[in-house]
């Protein structure tokens, strides 16, 4: 229900009292905005209380921006006029825009239905959206917070469609974000130094290859980014923007661009490919604003649910509700007879068997991982005889157990069907070059009619020489240089690269140079996006050939490399879940490498990382050897999403419940997650095992069952006390007692909440 207050009205009297007819006024239950005669936001409101404008009296916001690459210019609304649900939007370029606004019960549907006079219009950009909010910054999903009990408020966008996507149309590579920003969500209890300003970019630490290593800034003033739907300006205040692009014709970029460069990180030239149909026009956003305490259940699920986004559910639950966060199983040791009992008896629902070696996507295999049909290989041992993938994924559903495996995401590997010995045609490629003279199949000279870029070395991610190479035809030929002076030739040529077949080729033939990945394990080449389409259904047919359901994605920052940001990520995804709900497949859970605007729908925890990096138990530290814990907590919560302690805490011979009752109490206080490092030998080592199961069992049920209201979830952020929790001995609800020198003090009484059920 919209109730009208009485501080709003007045307060949207006096801002257009010079002109009533110019000034539009839209509203929903939570927020209100003002659009000037130009065609800009100089109002946002909370409608649920008196509050101040959080729209900046110094900075309005532009309805919609558009942009001309070649120019390399925004164009701003010089003039706006509003009839009939829509506005016309004139620009000094001669470009008219029409867009319709459609308010909504909980939020703003914003949709570019036309643009007129677009000759060079590349992009267009909804925003920035400027407000005064200087707490936290939501850069995967474009939200601005205010979490004081003073304010209680937030502001966000949510794009509606996969080509719009979080970031700002100048920044053409969209590669996403990457490094540290200065700023403060707190300023009064941690102010920067002198020696900084908000806003100011830093590189993420170390040497731009070890992910371990990006994480070198513990102290709270510094914000990692892993998303560029949102920013801060100068004096810390949050703005946010999302943009879409005219995709149908490929354009040069330069990729990854507008973030700090570490020193194996230096950008590469890419010739994105065209991508037939997709435009800007229909480029569709919700934009919001409500209660920071209800955004996430009340608004953004609406969002969601009535405009037909990705609603990935887990245990019945959308993958987002708080109430569906649980830690996973982690295997090591290659034992796995009580692996499935252990979990069982925690109350958990995934085993991931990270003791396998990784999986490359292999489209051969048909999405049997041991084989078609016989499943010969059995690599799970037990007791009883050894298993298939197969085998031991039935195995496991009897029990009411997922089963997950770890993969290289869209890394085309070698000896894979894409890959070699004979390559896919399909594989994104960098340039575009041609043969300058005949070729023959032993020549080690190769001549090029155009050397521009190709002293590049391989991709911008690492820059590792062994995987710098052209294609030609059916043959991989990798090569280190170009020569300085014409006739332009490539230098170091190894013919017949990863086992394909040295090969004649033509004078006028393509010469390919193919993205890739990184080494280290990961090294293949990077589908274009058709392929990429493919790969996604291939991890369906896993999912349904071989039982899996469940992935840990490494490698997931690979779905960038084709140069098309979070557009890639959302369709790599969709196509992936549609196949799997074709096949009557549950939704994939799935963790990964890192966590973008595009995946944020679709995956539903990031335990990425592990051990003392991320939380030590011990020293009850977000991160004590670096700061990776603190800085994914921050970017997670901010966002929306589940945190994480990573891959942690095996249960050894040392293991005490003391540890496990501040673990799942900090699991629950700050929502979340984890991978449990479960090696068979080393559970059975440990004297109060099954103590430890009935503490993380009591604890995930309490969670399940929405029983932690938040001035509880806050004490339990506390490192400083120590918990402990108890079943009520007529099951309906639990005790909470703090505790001291292992005695009880002050209990709390705990009952299944709104959302909850005792499960």
């Amino acid at each position: 229900m919209k109730k009208k207050l009485a501080m709003y009205a007045a307060a949207a009297c006096l801002l257009c009292s010079c002109g009533s007819q110019e000034m539009q006024r839209f509203r929903t239950d939570y927020f209100g905005l003002d659009i000037d005669a130009k065609g800009y936001i100089v109002g946002m409101w909370n409608t649920m209380r008196e509050s101040r404008n959080f729209s900046p009296a110094d900075r309005p916001s532009p309805l919609l921006a558009l942009y001309d690459g070649r120019l390399k210019r925004y164009y701003y609304p010089q003039k706006a006029r509003y009839a009939n649900g829509k506005y016309r939007l004139e620009y000094a370029n001669g470009s008219i825009a029409t867009v319709r606004l459609e308010e909504k019960d909980k939020y703003f549907k914003l949709t570019l239905e036309a643009l007129d006079n677009r000759e060079g219009i590349s992009g267009i950009q909804w925003g920035n959206y400027y407000t005064n909010i200087n707490n936290l910054l939501g850069d995967i999903i474009g939200v601005a917070r205010d979490t004081t009990a003073a304010v209680n408020y937030a502001i966000g966008v949510l794009a509606l469609d996969d080509n719009t996507i979080g970031g700002e149309s100048r920044f053409t590579s969209e590669t996403g974000f990457g490094g540290y920003i200065a700023h403060s969500p707190d300023p009064v209890n941690h102010p920067l130094p002198v020696t900084l300003h908000e806003g100011q970019q830093f590189t993420m630490g170390g040497d731009g290859i070890s992910d371990v290593a990006f994480y070198n800034r513990k102290e709270p003033y510094y914000r990692m980014l892993y998303g560029g739907a949102a920013n801060v300006d100068e004096n810390g205040r949050i703005y946010i923007h999302y943009h879409s692009r005219d995709r149908r014709k490929g354009d040069l970029i330069y990729s990854p661009e507008g973030v700090p460069i570490l020193q194996n990180n230096e950008p590469n030239h890419l010739m994105r490919q065209d991508v037939p149909g997709v435009d800007y026009i229909g480029s569709s956003i919700a934009l919001w604003g409500s209660p920071d305490s209800i955004a996430l259940m009340d608004v953004i699920q609406t969002v969601v649910l009535e405009e037909g986004l990705p609603y990935t559910t887990f245990n019945g639950k959308w993958v987002k509700d708080p109430t569906a966060f649980m830690p996973d199983v982690l295997t090591y040791g290659g034992v796995y007879d009580s692996v499935a009992s252990y979990t069982k008896q925690m109350g958990l629902k995934v085993i991931s068997a990270y003791d396998q070696p990784f999986l490359h996507p292999d489209r051969s295999n048909g999405g049997f991982i041991d084989g078609k049909g016989e499943h010969v290989r059995r690599p799970f041992h037990m007791t009883g005889g050894d298993l298939s993938h197969r085998e031991f994924a039935d195995y496991l559903a009897k029990e009411g157990l997922i089963f997950g495996r770890t993969t290289i995401t869209n890394s085309m590997a070698p000896g894979t069907l894409d890959c070699s010995p004979v390559p896919s045609d399909s594989v994104c490629i960098q340039h575009r070059r041609h043969l300058a003279a005949d070729l023959s199949a032993t020549d080690t000279l190769i001549y090029i009619d155009d050397p521009t870029y190709l002293n590049e070395i391989a991709c911008w991610e690492g820059h590792c020489p062994e995987l710098n190479m052209v294609k030609i035809g059916k043959e991989l030929i990798h090569y280190l240089g170009v020569s300085d002076t014409a006739p332009y030739h490539l230098l170091n040529v190894t013919r017949g690269y990863w086992n394909t077949v040295p090969t004649a080729h033509q004078k006028g033939a393509n010469v390919d140079k193919p993205q890739v990945t990184v080494g280290w394990g990961y090294q293949g080449l990077v589908p274009n996006l058709e392929l990429q389409d493919e790969i996604a259904r291939h991890y369906a047919d896993i999912c349904k050939n071989s039982g899996v359901g469940y992935f840990d994605l490494d490698g997931q920052e690979f779905l960038f490399h084709s140069g098309f940001g979070s557009y890639s990520v959302k369709r790599f995804f969709r196509v992936m879940f549609e196949k799997a709900k074709e096949y009557g497949l549950p939704d994939i859970r799935f963790t990964g490498a890192t966590l973008s605007e595009g995946s944020w729908h679709y995956q539903s925890i990031w335990n990425v990382g592990g051990g003392l990096n991320m939380y030590d138990a011990d020293k009850r530290l977000w991160g004590s050897t670096t700061s990776q814990g603190k800085d994914l907590r921050d970017v997670t919560f901010a966002n929306f999403f589940p945190s994480s302690f990573g891959g942690n805490f095996p249960i050894t011979a040392t293991s005490t419940v003391e540890q496990y009752e501040h673990i799942e109490a900090t699991a629950v206080g700050y929502g979340a997650t984890y991978s449990l490092r479960i090696g068979q030998k080393d559970v059975e080592s440990c004297p109060q095992k099954y103590a430890i199961f009935h503490v993380i069992r009591t604890w995930e049920e309490a969670r399940r069952a929405d029983a932690f209201p938040t001035h509880i979830r806050k004490l339990l952020q506390d490192p400083a006390l120590s918990w402990r929790l108890e079943e009520k001995p007529d099951k309906a609800g639990w005790t909470l007692f703090r505790m001291e020198n292992g005695q009880k003090q002050e209990a709390y009484d705990l009952v299944p909440g709104p959302n909850g059920r005792n499960q």
